[in-house]
């Protein structure tokens, strides 16, 4: 993209924690993002040890400036990240990209990010950024594809609006930018029509889109053979973050200090005590 090209070579970028922009950070400077929330068989689960891995890149100018093993990792995990992007803030404007992935898309391509933290995270300043002028670039797969739109779903989520969950409650903050699904990227690339007519697989194939691709045969043989190179491609993320957090461990287990109180964490998950149910159904 060019708005890509032009902030590697003249402005700052900021790739977010996620497998899908960790994958984007491994195409651009060769290293992946930490990964804090995610969504496994267990549920909306968090990372089990968050002071392993960084959760955010830093390019300036094709520079990445904050990945290096004598790092302090304290500096880039929650409210200390907060602080951190905070102070970027006034630095950065319309030369410059942040790079999200997001959690859901309608059929309107407006884009969802899931928020389970009890604190602030990047997340939550990504509309600000945008109020500054800031490109934000969201890379979204079709299969995270909702049938209700985003603002009806961020209607009715909410940490606090609900009772018992499958790994931690969530919220959801709609997101406004350019949102690039495989269609668009795969439109990008080469200069054909792609057409999604099908979703979902089996046997490791779950999160699958099925296409019809059409035009000139060399742009066809471009894309296939763009496709076929990603095609069976792992999952991106620092590996030490894609472990996911025990059940009633310290993470799931624990609180935050807010206006002298104890705020849990995951307040309704299921894993976190053994008896919520009976509690919640009682």
């Amino acid at each position: 993209m060019p708005e890509v090209q032009a902030a590697l070579k003249k402005g700052k970028i900021i790739i977010k924690s996620g497998t899908t922009p960790s994958a984007v950070a491994e195409e651009l400077v060769g290293l992946p993002v930490g990964i804090s929330g995610r969504v496994t068989t267990s549920g909306t689960m968090g990372a089990q040890d968050k002071t392993k891995g960084i959760y955010r890149i830093l390019i300036d100018k094709g520079t990445v400036t904050n990945y290096a093993p004598d790092i302090d990792i304290t500096e880039y995990l929650g409210e200390a990240d907060v602080a951190a992007q905070t102070e970027l803030f006034p630095q950065l404007g319309s030369e410059d990209v942040i790079i999200t992935g997001a959690n859901a898309i309608d059929s309107q391509k407006r884009a969802g990010l899931c928020i389970g933290g009890a604190t602030l995270s990047p997340g939550h300043l990504l509309p600000g950024f945008r109020a500054q002028g800031v490109t934000i670039i969201i890379a979204v797969g079709w299969e995270k594809l909702i049938p209700n739109s985003i603002e009806e779903a961020a209607a009715v989520a909410g940490r606090y609006n609900i009772d018992v969950s499958i790994g931690m409650p969530l919220g959801i903050i709609p997101l406004t930018g350019i949102v690039v699904t495989e269609t668009d990227a795969i439109s990008m690339l080469a200069d054909v029509k792609p057409t999604v007519i099908g979703a979902g697989g089996i046997l490791g194939a779950e999160g699958s889109t099925t296409l019809i691709i059409e035009g000139k045969p060399v742009e066809i043989k471009k894309a296939w053979d763009i496709i076929s190179s990603v095609k069976g491609a792992s999952l991106s993320g620092q590996s030490e973050t894609l472990v996911e957090c025990e059940r009633e461990g310290d993470i799931c287990k624990g609180y935050i200090i807010r206006d002298g109180m104890q705020v849990p964490k995951h307040r309704s998950c299921i894993y976190r005590e053994r008896d919520l149910l009976k509690k919640v159904f009682s």
